[in-house]
């Protein structure tokens, strides 16, 4: 669908300026941009690939000479980069999934469907779960008996959705992901040699064998509004409460949250990150990509948790953390500097040892 340069600034809440009654179809790049799209140059440095492309209008930052970039419109937002959100929602084509209920869908017949619901080929929908108006169900979903999804929301393809998961509204699951999974949860009929191990610190060679007993899941999963989970990224079951996500919260791809963990609201969890059972996590934190968090760790609100970190202990709110184990970010550069300084300290004792320790010459 095409938009003027008109309608998207008012989309955007941002000034038109130059010929608004242009018509774009899409969003593209400053060097790959043609006639008909809107020329992301939302930086100068990003402007200088304009004349690579052939734009005639451009999403640029307040105060540009859009003129001078030899453009004909300019859209000229507050804060270009927020701006985005607006434009990607305006623009996005959609996955192209027809309305409706696909002839191939198993549906049970005690499954409710609200208004306008879509269910795409060979989904799944289970005994009693209750779905919203206006849901889209992408193919190959499966959705487990007594689960309940809110209203608006778009759950992608091959994504798996188990029994009695709680899902609120304007929610976006995407492929693969599996909500309600039963947790890791195994214990022996004596103490463990791991347990043992986090007690003593010490080796175990002589440790009594024994099987595992699984612990079977009881609570569910139970997700917010507005939240967002990425492709094949796993939330358990709680054991005998819910595992809780916040409204709002974003899982990146590949995200692992494991039974019993809670996390607060607004709060950005990027890719391959791992929070073991019963993690709790406050509002308006961020945990960098690849980030772990060991049992039974409380975060607090509006902690940053650098990419790659190992979090073993509790974290207080407002804290920037680093590094295996993590500990305050600039703390760590700190030791970073240090360790890169060791090979000339070590080079530097050398030389020391060879003055203090010189053999005395013979007479």
């Amino acid at each position: 669908m095409a938009y003027t340069i008109k309608e998207i600034a008012q989309a955007l809440g941002a000034t038109a300026l130059g010929a608004c009654d242009i018509e774009i179809d899409r969003v593209a790049e400053p060097a790959e941009a043609g006639p008909r799209d809107l020329a992301l140059a939302t930086k100068p440095a990003y402007a200088e690939a304009l004349p690579k492309g052939r734009a005639v209008a451009a999403i640029l930052w307040e105060g540009a000479d859009w003129q001078a970039l030899g453009l004909k419109a300019a859209i000229l937002p507050p804060r270009p980069r927020f701006a985005m959100s607006a434009l990607t929602a305006m623009m996005d084509p959609g996955e192209g999934w027809e309305d409706g209920i696909h002839p191939s869908a198993v549906i049970d017949p005690s499954a409710e469907l609200g208004a306008r619901v879509h269910v795409g080929p060979l989904a799944v929908i289970g005994a009693r779960a209750r779905i919203g108006d206006d849901t889209r169900i992408g193919p190959h979903v499966s959705i487990g008996a007594d689960a309940t999804i809110g209203a608006n929301g778009q759950i992608r393809e091959g994504a798996r959705i188990a029994a009695r998961v709680r899902i609120g509204a304007r929610v976006i699951i995407h492929p693969g992901a599996v909500l309600g999974g039963d947790g890791f949860s195994f214990v022996t009929a004596e103490v463990s040699a791991a347990e043992k191990v986090r007690e003593t610190l010490g080796d175990q060679s002589e440790a009594k064998a024994q099987p595992y007993s699984r612990i079977h899941s009881l609570g569910s999963v139970r997700i917010g509004d507005e939240v967002e989970i990425g492709a094949n990224t796993v939330i358990d079951r709680g054991t005998i409460r819910d595992t809780v996500i916040g409204d709002r919260t974003k899982l990146d791809a590949a995200v692992m949250i494991g039974h019993n963990c809670v996390v607060g609201t607004d709060t950005l969890i990027c890719g391959m990150v791992g929070l073991a059972g019963s993690v709790t996590v406050g509002n308006h934190v961020v945990l960098g990509g690849r980030a772990a968090v060991a049992d039974n760790t409380f975060i607090g609100d509006r902690a940053i948790i650098g990419g790659g970190s190992g979090v073993i202990s509790n974290v207080p709110a407002g804290r920037a953390m680093m590094g295996y184990p993590a500990v305050k970010m600039d703390s760590h550069v700190e030791m970073y500097k240090g360790m890169r300084r060791l090979t000339r300290l070590f080079a530097d004792v050398a030389e020391i040892k060879k003055a203090v320790f010189k053999p005395k010459q013979s007479d």
